[in-house]
């Protein structure tokens, strides 16, 4: 495809055509990175970011190879921010902070993804990499309720590398209609830039209100389909008694259980102050 030159694609911004490609492709690393490992992720651009990545190679003379570069990269950083995020919900125990009327990071949106990983289990993580802030919050959760870390992380990896490649492939393609109109590249990747700055301004600034908010616990607790919750052993916790509860065997083979979430985790070093621990299961038979 015909090339436009990258400082003219990039609309006469002087830092933009100095830095060239090693700027679009630092920004965008450290983005997908971020979105899928850390809350501050949920107020930064994505999959905007990807389209406006691969417009901009179309412009490029070595674009073709660019693009293609970075989908790989870009499959790295996700799954990478995916281990993060799990990692980080793992030492979190099954208690979560949520904040107090917060837009993104609240009860309900946890809850949301809780059921979303008990209903669905190893399609949920393949889902919520189509959905920008369940992206965010499915790790932390995932991790927190402990679901199957191999199940986990082959999941979210299946998602990364069907994700990165749709989105860049789609905007370098895009592009290089845009590029046959010589006036039209430049704008419409030139007005991109400036929008996905100010988004990322006006989302530092929403981070940072939200972060300001009371913070609540928020426990991963699911229950099945029709309201129940069930122990290790796949009873009605509802018809036994506490007495007769605490008598269930801790041990549970995940073998049995191959795309269940345990809901509940007590640490080993808080067994011994804390109440009588219990493990929480769903069981996907029920």
């Amino acid at each position: 495809m015909p090339a436009t030159p990258l400082p003219l694609a990039l609309g006469g911004f002087d830092p933009l055509q100095s830095a060239g490609p090693a700027l679009v492709w630092t920004v965008v690393l450290v983005f997908v990175f971020l979105e899928c490992a850390v809350i501050i992720g949920l107020f930064l651009p994505g999959d905007s970011m990807l389209l406006t990545a691969g417009i901009i190679f179309a412009s490029h003379e070595t674009g073709h190879t660019q693009v293609w570069a970075l989908v790989v990269a870009t499959m790295l950083a996700a799954i990478a921010g995916n281990q993060v995020g799990y990692v980080i919900g793992t030492r979190t125990g099954h208690r979560l902070i949520a904040r107090k009327n917060g837009k993104y990071v609240n009860a309900e949106n946890l809850a949301r993804v809780s059921d979303l990983l008990h209903r669905h289990g190893f399609a949920a993580v393949l889902i919520a990499r189509w959905i920008p802030w369940v992206r965010t919050l499915c790790p932390l959760v995932a991790g927190a309720a402990g679901m199957d870390h191999r199940r986990y992380t082959v999941a979210s990896s299946i998602g990364a590398v069907i994700w990165a490649p749709i989105l860049l492939l789609l905007g370098y393609y895009t592009g290089g209609y845009l590029n046959k109109v010589s006036w039209l590249m430049p704008t419409v990747s030139g007005s991109l830039v400036v929008v996905l700055i100010i988004g990322t301004v006006i989302g530092l600034r929403q981070y940072r209100a939200e972060m300001s908010r009371p913070a609540e616990d928020f426990d991963v607790d699911l229950e099945d389909h029709d309201g129940q919750t069930f122990d290790s052993q796949g009873f009605d916790r509802q018809a036994f008694d506490s007495d007769a509860l605490d008598t269930l065997p801790l041990e549970i083979r995940a073998a049995d259980y191959p795309d269940t979430v345990p809901l509940r985790t007590v640490r080993p070093e808080r067994a011994a102050t804390a109440a009588p621990a219990r493990i929480v299961w769903t069981d996907p038979r029920h």
